[in-house]
């Protein structure tokens, strides 16, 4: 269903998945579109995989839609006209929040979100600016700006820690998974620049803020062994703390894991496991049981 939501004054744009009337209080899964896209653009994109998530009428799903195919992220050196305009992307996820609460019986302590690419660093945004708001977040194919590139505090341990399930292809040609900076042709057309740490040096951290200074553990993710990629995950955990895993896809692109693959030039899609499978499962959204017990809850920890 398509929906429209006044943000000061501005007419925002989504797309819901999920009957208004519940049984029960559900899980919201609010979904960031990567530059370029909208919220049914990379619906189709990632093949309808999170409208799993509503088919039990435990969750719904929201994809959002930027402005004019952008989200303000807090990347310092973002030039589109979601930063250039001060679009107040920050109070369209709280007025979500807010709305469907009333009218779709939302859990306020259930809220997740799920970003691609610069959705992806609108997640982050997200999980320094109003971490209070959510119970988990997943990044794909984006990596935490370095210090001098990042707009807002980064404060070790974090006053409110959440878990965070990072993915990230190891042959990105746009965000690369070694970090630094993006190519020349990338920074033109996507319209940012500076530099960005590793995609572990990112699960780093996040663990850091989160409180936990164990060394990750590998482990590698099943495979039917036909595939072009394959996946190995690192966890970042201890006791008491917010978990944090990192899902490598080696060979992989600027793509989700999942079963639509991506045009050609962004790279080779990881099939293994999905991003829908892997989020339910880390975060138990939907009814799933959390791995380890790490339910996510913003309360916990």
């Amino acid at each position: 269903m398509r929906s429209t939501i006044d943000v000061d004054g501005r007419q925002r744009t989504m797309t819901i998945v999920g009957d208004p009337e519940a049984q029960q209080a559900r899980d919201l899964v609010l979904v960031l579109h990567g530059s370029k896209q909208t919220g049914a653009k990379h619906r189709a994109f990632t093949g309808g995989m999170y409208d799993a998530f509503a088919a039990s009428g435990t969750a719904v799903v929201v994809y959002l839609d930027g402005y004019r195919g952008n989200w303000n992220d807090a990347r310092r050196q973002s030039g589109f006209p979601a930063r250039l305009e001060g679009i107040d992307d920050v109070g369209f996820v709280r007025a979500v929040i807010r709305d469907l609460g009333a009218t779709h019986g939302i859990d306020p302590d259930r809220v997740f979100v799920i970003g691609y690419s610069n959705g992806g660093q609108m997640a982050t945004r997200l999980v320094h600016e109003v971490p209070e708001l959510l119970a988990g977040v997943t990044v794909v194919a984006a990596t935490m700006p370095t210090r001098d590139d990042f707009l807002l505090p980064t404060e070790t341990p974090a006053t409110t820690p959440l878990p965070i399930l990072l993915v990230h292809g190891t042959a990105d040609p746009i965000a690369p998974y070694a970090g630094g900076a993006m190519k020349p042709w990338a920074q033109r057309f996507f319209k940012v620049g500076g530099s960005a740490l590793s995609a572990r040096d990112t699960a780093a951290y996040f663990a850091r803020r989160n409180g936990i200074s164990t060394p990750g553990v590998v482990d590698r993710i099943p495979s039917d062994g036909h595939g072009s990629t394959w996946m190995e995950q690192v966890d970042h955990r201890e006791d008491g703390r917010m978990p944090v895993r990192l899902v490598t896809v080696h060979r992989g692109g600027h793509t989700v894991p999942g079963p639509k693959r991506a045009p050609f030039v962004l790279g080779r899609t990881g099939h293994d496991s999905s991003v829908a499978a892997a989020a339910a499962a880390f975060f138990g959204i939907g009814g799933r049981r959390a791995e380890d017990g790490s339910r996510a809850s913003r309360h916990a920890g």
